[in-house]
């Protein structure tokens, strides 16, 4: 009987003698490919992403980093980098090595000095130092095993956001929304949209924070709090004179043994039973305050905290962070470490202040691509916001970029620096948001009515104050189920400024409004509300496409009508609301037409790994390159670069700066060690197509 033999190709590892020298030169850990942390250390959360490296590096220190890049150029290994989360086109993981800063996790904030200064990056405690104070506990809901996150992938449930959405995407059966909610919370009357499915829609939202008046059905064990041990410096710089007490001990924790940097999205795996523990704060005003209210940021959600709305002492502060962090946990440590403000009542108060990040699903990376979010149109992009960063060069040196050192790199590197060094430390402007007006407005998609409520989006958010970020988006469904039309909104303040846009945007009558969950909550509650609806899966496999426009036509928004009808499951297509402040900005890379663009569109498809269908893909691209065509204005913002992107699409995101940012690029990194990013040219200079600087992929 004649047997068939499957033969295994054999993956190519590092050679011993070469991880022999590499131990040896750093401090970190190294994970070789057929060790079981190298999987986990190595995964996307684009599941169309095969990884090749032959092992993955976690430096302890900036001085790793610098001799992991030295050991690179010494035998032609090409390195890839992952800091935090960066997008879904898999350039994190396509080096012969992977660079992964998970443990670069400090953080910390100072008021401004007098003179509205900082400190500067390097007269702070080095990553992995315990500086001269004593190291306060972590401030974050990051589990470093993310074991969770394999256990629960099945489906997320963001314990920060509102339980009225989740109620709305997850109802089983035929119950009616009116018996969940307070009066606008309106029934259809109808079974829900996502209710029972087998692959939830997709969309790209952002949902509120718990709300006053919602209806919690369940509550879920929370998970222990972890401790960041002696990489944290929680120091609380500012001016106050208010007594401190001493931070909390470091809680000591044994480096795991499988860790899971999931990329952009890794959080939104964590399942039902695994929400966060509320986290003590350990900013030394909250703890100084008698009996302090903001011992727990959970108060700033509540219906007691009056002095959500106090007046801050400062314009502005600084955060400064390592690279390794991702958005959500810079933003849980502002939450619990609020600066001193004036209470409405005269006394003292507390306000959080936030760096202008996109929204959670991101890491770190935006600081350096783009990063356009809730408080874009009011205070620029994540890129403008950056004062100050750690970067490391392509022969090894560290130098502090900022607008006094260094001018040439620090141009670059607000909108490309991914392909110009690998950043450590940020420190970035931060801004004292006490309180949103923020929600979501959400109908049935029919076809007939689809465009009118698009015009009337378009129409009422047209000449809006900066305080104001608002989008629509369209999220399709599985076949015979409805698909949606989704309208938010942000007012950076309260409802008393931010209703009249709500009652304009939602005087339109064209159809049934399904939800309308718009309310006052915190800055940090909104930021967690897109993953709420986005609802990633790791394992899906992710494909993203964006352009910039300069107007919204009615022929545009007819024919995107009819196009996204015939979109299979797991399509969002997003116009989101641009300008104001992002039009500040005169001496990045990113050129001024990018910067005027009226509205940010986003195609953001995933779809399960056995799905097949190239709609997933041609859609998108024929909605993008066909049907915007005429009112694009260049490329996407750098952050939306996705999979295979042409070089011309590229070099569209710079425009007319394209020819410096590649003098620069000679300058910094003649040879293109920096290769694995969006760079589209090879150390020639010449043109490269995508599939020579990207991970292989599993094909549709």
């Amino acid at each position: 009987m004649q047997t068939s033999i499957s033969l295994a190709v054999p993956q190519p590892s590092l050679a011993p003698d070469l991880y022999l020298e590499l131990s040896a030169s750093f401090r970190g850990d190294i994970y070789v490919r057929g060790n079981p942390n190298f999987d986990n250390y190595s995964k996307m959360f684009n599941g169309a992403i095969k990884v090749t490296s032959l092992a993955v590096v976690c430096p302890s220190d900036v001085q790793d980093v610098s001799n992991v890049i030295l050991f690179c150029r010494k035998h032609d290994l090409s390195l890839s980098v992952k800091a935090g989360g960066y997008g879904t086109a898999g350039w994190a993981v396509c080096g012969d090595i992977i660079i992964d800063l998970l443990r670069f996790n400090q953080v910390e904030i100072e008021a401004p000095t007098v003179s509205g200064g900082f400190t500067s990056i390097r007269d702070m405690p080095p990553a992995g130092s315990t500086g001269k104070d004593k190291v306060a506990p972590l401030v974050t809901d990051r589990d470093w095993t993310r074991r969770h996150r394999r256990e629960n992938a099945r489906q997320y449930t963001c314990a920060l956001a509102s339980q009225r959405v989740e109620d709305f995407l997850h109802q089983e059966g035929n119950i009616s929304l009116a018996s969940r909610g307070p009066a606008n919370y309106i029934s259809s009357g109808a079974r829900f949209p996502f209710a029972n499915r087998a692959a939830v829609p997709q969309a790209l939202m952002e949902g509120p924070a718990p709300d006053r008046n919602a209806t919690v059905t369940s509550v879920h064990p929370a998970s222990p709090i972890v401790s960041r041990g002696s990489c944290a410096s929680h120091l609380i710089r500012g001016n106050s004179t208010a007594p401190t007490s001493p931070p909390s001990p470091p809680v000591s924790r044994a480096e795991p043994s499988s860790v899971i940097e999931a990329d952009p999205f890794g959080y939104l795996e964590e399942g039902p039973g695994n929400e966060s523990a509320t986290v003590p704060s350990t900013s030394r005003l909250a703890q100084s305050i008698p009996n302090s209210l903001f011992a727990s940021p959970t108060f700033l959600d509540s219906s007691q905290n009056i002095l959500s709305y106090a007046t801050p002492l400062y314009s502005h502060a600084f955060i400064t962070f390592g690279a390794g962090m991702r958005q959500k946990d810079v933003d849980q440590f502002s939450a619990a470490n609020p600066l001193e403000a004036i209470s409405l009542a005269g006394g003292r108060g507390a306000v959080p202040y936030y760096v202008p990040f996109a929204a959670h699903p991101v890491g770190s990376a935006v600081m350096l691509l783009g990063g356009f979010g809730f408080l874009g149109r009011l205070h620029g992009l994540s890129i403008d916001n950056l004062v100050e960063a750690e970067v490391v060069l392509a022969d090894g040196r560290v130098v502090i970029a900022s607008e006094k050192e260094h001018p040439d790199l620090w141009w670059a590197l607000r909108g490309a620096g991914s392909a110009f060094g690998i950043v450590t430390r940020y420190k970035a402007l931060a801004y004292p948001v006490p309180v949103v007006f923020a929600g979501n407005l959400i109908y049935r998609f029919h076809r007939a009515t689809a465009p009118s409520l698009i015009k009337h989006f378009r129409d009422c958010v047209k000449g809006a104050p900066r305080e104001l970020y608002a989008n629509v988006l369209l999220t399709a469904g599985p076949a015979g189920l409805d698909s949606l039309v989704v309208v938010q909104m942000c007012y950076i303040g309260p409802k008393v400024k931010g209703n009249e846009f709500l009652q304009a945007i939602s005087s339109w009558d064209g159809e049934r409004c399904l939800l309308n969950e718009v309310d006052e909550k915190t800055f940090h509650h909104q930021q967690d509300s897109v993953a709420q609806v986005l609802r990633g899966k790791a394992g899906n496999k992710w494909f993203i496409r964006s352009t910039l426009i300069c107007s919204l036509p009615d022929e545009i928004i007819n024919k995107t009508v009819v196009q996204f009808a015939e979109t299979p499951v797991g399509c969002t297509w997003l116009f989101e609301l641009a300008g104001g402040a992002i039009t500040d900005t005169k001496d990045s890379c990113l050129p001024k037409s990018q910067r005027e663009a009226a509205f940010n569109v986003t195609a953001l498809h995933q779809w399960d790994i056995n799905f097949k269908d190239p709609r997933c893909v041609t859609s998108a691209e024929e909605w993008i390159f066909e049907t915007l065509a005429p009112v694009a204005i260049g490329g996407p913002l750098p952050s939306f670069l996705g999979r295979c992107e042409s070089p011309s699409r590229v070099i569209a995101c710079f425009g007319e700066n394209w020819a410096k940012l590649i003098s620069v690029k000679k300058m910094y990194d003649p040879t293109n060690f920096f290769k694995n990013s969006f760079w589209p040219l090879n150390g020639k200079g010449e043109l490269v197509e995508p599939n020579e600087h990207e991970s292989e992929h599993i094909r549709i």
